[in-house]
């Protein structure tokens, strides 16, 4: 099986200044992944390599079958097609319903079929226990019931990789942990690789993973 993440002597500058150097790091299909690290180490620059928003200053890169270090820019959207990413702000359009968000996503990536996105849609609602919700706008959702939407979203395209930077942070420890209890499920269960940056240390004992920290410009395993 080969990885769908693979780096190299992997670094990482962020306004001139190295935020990761030597970074080594392996992705198998299916694999949960958590990366430990304070504000500033690194851990949300080293995640927006991986969907080429920064990158790579030296070193091997390669992700699905892109090489990072040389990607064309037309070629980014369809990695990123194959990559779903959960913010902790939650980034959901304000002025339109959950629904609508999700319908956004799938014509900008290229869902043309009305039915298609239709199913589509309710599929990926009915995974996050969503359905009911499809039609109330942002504002008139709980924090947890917006993170759900956005899981939905991070899976319309049926990804391999979902990237989830401080998922809870917006969250009460208990809507936080089933957050992470449905990334968990999403990669035991469909092969998604699911990298998780947080500082939560709780979640490691309930969602077993490996565990990476970034400190002192550096990448390891704990």
């Amino acid at each position: 099986m080969e990885p769908i993440i693979d780096y190299q002597g992997v670094e990482i500058l962020r306004n001139e200044h190295v935020a990761l150097k030597e970074v080594d790091l392996r992705v198998m299909p299916g694999e949960f992944i958590y990366l430990l690290g304070k504000v500033g180490s690194g851990k949300t620059s080293l995640l927006k390599t991986m969907y080429a928003e920064v990158p790579v200053a030296k070193g091997q890169a390669r992700i699905f079958d892109y090489d990072l270090s040389g990607i064309r820019s037309r070629d980014i959207p369809y990695l990123r097609r194959r990559i779903g990413i959960v913010f902790q702000d939650f980034q959901l359009l304000s002025d339109r319903t959950a629904y609508a968000n999700l319908e956004f996503v799938l014509e900008a990536t290229g869902w043309k079929d009305r039915q298609e996105r239709d199913d589509r849609i309710e599929t990926v609602l009915r995974r996050v226990g969503m359905l009911t919700k499809a039609h109330k706008m942002p504002h008139q959702l709980s924090g947890g019931e917006q993170q759900r939407i956005v899981i939905a979203r991070a899976l319309l395209n049926e990804p391999g990789l979902i990237l989830a930077d401080e998922p809870t942070g917006n969250l009460d420890p208990d809507t936080g942990m089933q957050v992470m209890g449905q990334l968990y499920e999403i990669s035991q269960n469909t092969g998604t690789a699911v990298i998780v940056a947080t500082h939560n240390h709780s979640f490691l004992h309930r969602f077993p993973g490996r565990t990476l920290a970034c400190g002192r410009k550096r990448l390891q395993a704990l």
